[in-house]
């Protein structure tokens, strides 16, 4: 019998974990951190823009002091000072904190497959595919996108992409700008764009990125990668190195109905994930000290709320992308030919006030925006 079970090693389950170990209202309290991955690859890129130094500083593989956006009849590359863009690779990020959790005598990792989780009122057991186990309080990552598409209420779209590192012959890249979108590409009814990470003039991360429904055909994004590279970038010849994939949830769902009183569904399986973005690593990091000190109350797991104003952007943002989804391009080239990255960063961050709100609101046409309204409202 434990006192807590995290259920899946990934930022969100990680970064719990690693609070706990440091908190000293946990130091007599068993922890154990299961997951079916050993979390010694690098399965995924977590990127997102900063104010100066952060915590996360020490463990930033690369960062860049300027994006570029690209659109159809505003294009323009951008000194983000005083942020920075900035990406950690995941081998990095599981390399940290693991070792870190070696330090915990209280912690320990499992690598087994959860197969479920059920709470019986007094305890919460976990079945794993090597046996069971038993904890007071258990907080679970398992995302499945079932728990989203079974309702109807909330728009369901999903960011997914197929990325390639690669090392071209032509000198393409700027390494002092990362693309933020490129939406130089034909949108097919979709909203499309190009992501790059540059690591030197010969070396990036080029991911063909879509806000949709549904997922395309592995040959499709791949087709698309070659068309950029060759024709966009004037690559030359070209060396795959490695490939990323995946897809983000965007949705405003709430997840609430899938915890209990003693299990709580914590990242992306808890909503974590920015709808309107799919950025997740420092959301993930802002949401964690609320449920530490929740945890530490022993209230029930059910009533912690994150839901703000921003929310309701977001679900208006959702609706209006879900309704027509050719729209997204238009939608954010006028955002920043009308405002600055830094002023969409900070409402991205949710740090405006409400005249902020107004402000960025008003930068791009009204007319999807308050359809969307009136659809919503009756």
């Amino acid at each position: 019998m434990f006192d807590y079970i995290i259920i899946g090693a990934g930022a969100a389950g990680l970064m719990l974990a690693d609070a706990m170990g440091k908190d000293v209202f946990f130091s007599n309290k068993s922890i154990l951190l299961l997951d079916k991955d050993p979390k010694n690859t690098n399965d995924r890129t977590w990127c997102f823009w900063e104010k100066g130094n952060g915590a996360f500083d020490p463990i930033v593989d690369r960062m860049w002091p300027n994006v570029f956006f690209g659109g159809k009849t505003h294009s323009k590359t951008y000194d983000i000072a005083p942020y920075s863009y900035k990406m950690i690779k995941g081998i990095t990020f599981y390399k940290t904190y693991k070792e870190r959790l070696q330090g915990y005598s209280n912690i320990v990792f499992e690598q087994e497959e959860v197969l479920r989780a059920e709470d019986h009122g007094t305890k919460v057991t976990v079945t794993t595919v090597d046996g069971t186990y038993s904890a007071k309080k258990v907080f679970n990552s398992i995302f499945d996108y079932k728990m989203i598409t079974a309702q109807q209420k909330y728009p369901v779209l999903q960011q997914h992409f197929v990325g390639w590192y690669v090392k071209t012959e032509n000198p393409i890249f700027r390494t002092d700008t990362a693309t933020y979108m490129d939406f130089a590409i034909p949108q097919k009814g979709n909203t499309r764009f190009m992501y790059i990470l540059p690591f030197s003039e010969n070396e990036a991360l080029v991911e063909y990125t879509l806000f949709s429904e549904k997922r395309l055909p592995l040959d499709a994004y791949e087709t698309a990668l070659q068309a950029y590279l060759k024709n966009n970038l004037g690559s030359g010849e070209y060396e795959i190195t490695d490939v990323e994939k995946g897809s983000i949830p965007m949705t405003a769902y709430e997840f609430r109905e899938h915890h209990t009183k003693n299990m709580r569904y914590i990242g992306t399986a808890g909503g974590w994930a920015k709808p309107s973005t799919g950025y997740t690593f420092l959301s993930t990091a802002k949401k964690i000290p609320r449920l530490l000190e929740y945890i530490k109350s022993g209230a029930d797991l059910r009533t912690l709320r994150y839901r703000n104003k921003f929310w309701y952007y977001d679900l208006l943002l959702l609706d209006v992308l879900s309704h027509d989804n050719s729209i997204g391009q238009s939608v954010f080239e006028t955002l920043f030919k009308n405002r600055s990255p830094q002023f969409i960063f900070k409402f991205l961050d949710e740090e405006t006030n409400f005249f902020e709100d107004v402000r960025y609101m008003t930068s791009v046409k009204s007319g999807p925006f308050i359809k969307a309204i009136i659809r919503r409202l009756f």
